[in-house]
């Protein structure tokens, strides 16, 4: 019998959660619509509409989704898909696959852009999607470094950072707290806003606590699985607080992929945590049990481990 490997699991973390992301994000291009009239609704994508010989009839369209920018935005969703798809299929002898699923990281930043934009320009807007952006580059390099190697460690640890620090920018309330977030804790845990504002304030403390522990070997098994449940607890908290069984649909199509796209906020801490298993154990899990060494045989440490 084939002995798995032993990082799999942490690759197939990945996979997953590339592949839930782009999957949110192509229901909302579809059945809704990509966030980028900041970026397209404004003079100079006229103007340079305009110097390919487009009119303005063109350009808006007659009200029913058949201007440039509703086509173009209507062509980004099956870009979406195209990389929901190869999320599943890629690996790591196809450099084309890869190259394609980096391009669908260019796609999630410009989101990510638009909605800094929309913001106001507030920053944690941008880099609370860092984990959205940086995990299908993640599954990339698990694919063709390995899961284990320094890089991918220290990327998956940046998409960590980003993601809890930009929401705990908000939770502290150094920029305007976002209504939402009131309205959940508020609806969730059956609390006043006075209430709601403190358990925020906690939350945001505690996601700076894990942004620096994550950064301590002895810390940062404890502070992954935390992110990874609060990261959970958040996503789901969009449908828990908006579908109802009167709505149509029960409002699945309104809230639902507002949890699926926010998959690796807690996928990509639940990677770190099984990845920084203790080596014994993890070598443990990861072989049959009659492949145990014999009596006084030593057993030799993966090459790359970072606890080697």
């Amino acid at each position: 019998m084939n002995k798995p490997k032993p990082d799999s699991n942490p690759i197939l973390l990945l996979r997953l959660g590339t592949f839930l992301c782009f999957a949110g994000w192509t229901w909302v291009h579809f059945y809704w619509e990509g966030p980028y009239g900041v970026l397209l609704w404004q003079d100079a994508t006229y103007a340079f509409a305009e110097r390919l010989g487009v009119s303005w009839e063109s350009f808006v369209g007659s009200g029913a989704d058949d201007g440039l920018v509703q086509k173009w935005i209507a062509w980004i969703g099956w870009l979406y898909l195209g990389c929901t798809i190869l999320a599943l299929t890629v690996r790591g002898k196809s450099r084309i696959q890869m190259a394609a699923l980096m391009g669908g990281s260019v796609l999630l930043a410009i989101v990510a852009y638009a909605r800094y934009l929309a913001a106001q320009r507030q920053l944690p807007m941008f880099i609370e999607h860092g984990g959205q952006i940086l995990i299908p580059v993640l599954l990339v390099m698990a694919l063709s470094l390995g899961a284990r190697h320094r890089v991918t460690v220290i990327t998956a640890i940046v998409a960590f950072i980003t993601t809890f620090g930009g929401h705990g920018c908000y939770a502290l309330g150094l920029w305007p707290v976002p209504s939402g977030y009131h309205a959940m804790t508020s609806l969730i845990l059956q609390v006043e806003h006075e209430t709601a504002t403190s358990i925020l304030r906690v939350t945001g403390v505690l996601d700076f606590v894990v942004c620096l522990g994550i950064c301590i070997p002895s810390l940062r098994r404890g502070c992954a699985l935390y992110a990874a449940a609060w990261g959970f607890l958040t996503a789901i908290a969009r449908p828990v607080v908006g579908m109802s069984l009167s709505l149509n649909y029960w409002g699945a199509d309104h809230f639902l992929h507002e949890a699926v796209l926010r998959a690796p906020h807690f996928l990509i801490p639940l990677h770190l945590f099984i990845l920084w298993r203790p080596p014994r154990q993890a070598e443990t899990l990861a072989s049959p049990p009659d492949s145990t060494p014999e009596s006084g045989e030593a057993v030799s440490e993966r090459p790359g481990d970072p606890h080697g």
